[in-house]
């Protein structure tokens, strides 16, 4: 942190100070892995409970028994 021309406010320095410490003592990969599987929880868990939307879109279409509409050329 102490670089020519850096500022840090009390806010960002309290944000990264917990990394390098996480990274110095070699728990980086432990905490990382514990990161994504947190960020996956909000992000992905609930957007994806009931399925894929776009997969559901395409059985849907292949699945059906009446064929698409044919664009009529202009």
């Amino acid at each position: 942190m102490d670089i020519t021309g850096a500022r840090w406010t009390m806010r960002g320095a309290d944000a990264v100070l917990p990394l390098g410490s996480l990274y110095i003592s070699g728990d980086w990969d432990e905490y990382w892995q514990f990161h994504l599987q947190q960020e996956h929880k909000p992000n992905h868990l609930a957007l994806y409970s009931s399925g894929i939307p776009l997969i559901k879109q395409v059985f849907k279409a292949r699945c059906s028994t009446t064929s698409p509409p044919l664009p009529i050329p202009v």
